[in-house]
């Protein structure tokens, strides 16, 4: 599997096709698995990368100074960098948005497109920011996300209706049940206040190119409602699509609609 180190940390990622390049960046707690359905297909006609956030999946700890979504976006374009890639597509959900806008901002010239899903970029409520900061307050303190913390923090990823017994919702319980506290106390807690703490880049939208920009949220997203969706695509002035019984991942909720839709806006871009 390769890595690539970025500020003294490695750093995991995917690389499968050829092709136009697409760079698949993830939500906070989920790794570079939750983009297997769209990997499956957008690998038949475009290379793509998808990295491990760090803390997530097999990336390494996160490095010594950085504090910040504009130092995610930096070490993602030495990803790119160090793959020899000039030009790509970017597809961010919810974290990856985030950092991706500023990606987009910090270097337009590197991109053919940008789709921003169940994402925003304005400050955290800070009702939310508080509620989250005590959250992480929690876990570490104790080192772990307890039953009772993985109750209220699950469901935030989904749909109201879907099946608690469903693999999609018990594997990301799972999954979050086993996190090592060193992992939790250095790499995702301080993540997850980078995150929430971030600062406001809304009024800097009109800055993206509105016609190579797409704006998806799952039209039931309860953390990144369609508002906020509504919201910057309105300042972005690009167009914007609701998928269709859909949470927060709506990527993995609805696979089929995403996918084509990622493969139409890639087509028409490359």
């Amino acid at each position: 599997m390769p890595f690539v180190t970025l500020d003294g940390q490695a750093l995991h990622y995917i690389d499968q096709g050829t092709g136009p390049a697409v760079l698949l960046a993830g939500s906070y707690l989920w790794d570079q698995t939750m983009w297997a359905p769209q990997i499956a297909a957008l690998s038949q006609h475009y290379r793509v990368i998808a990295l491990d956030l760090w803390g997530h999946g097999e990336s390494g700890p996160l490095p010594d100074g950085t504090t910040s979504l504009d130092d995610i976006a930096r070490q993602a374009l030495a990803l790119l960098d160090h793959l020899d890639i000039d030009r790509v597509t970017f597809a961010g959900l919810s974290v990856g948005g985030m950092w991706g806008v500023r990606l987009a901002l910090s270097a337009p010239q590197r991109l053919n497109g940008l789709v921003l899903m169940d994402t925003y970029v304005g400050v955290e409520p800070e009702p939310t920011r508080q509620y989250y900061f005590s959250l992480f307050k929690q876990i570490e303190d104790t080192g772990v996300i307890s039953p009772q913390l993985l109750d209220i923090v699950v469901p935030i990823f989904f749909r109201p209706g879907i099946d608690p017994q469903s693999a999609l919702y018990q594997d990301f319980r799972s999954k979050l049940a086993a996190l090592p506290p060193q992992r939790l106390r250095e790499s995702i807690v301080p993540m997850g206040r980078i995150t929430f703490g971030r600062d406001d880049v809304l009024p800097r939208l009109g800055e993206l190119d509105a016609a190579n920009t797409l704006v998806m949220c799952g039209d039931q997203d309860k953390p990144r409602p369609p508002s906020e969706a509504r919201e910057m695509a309105g300042l972005i002035g690009c167009a914007s699509v609701l998928v269709p019984e859909a949470g927060h991942i709506s990527n993995l909720e609805n696979p089929e609609f995403v996918t084509e839709a990622l493969l139409k806006f890639l087509a028409e871009r490359n």
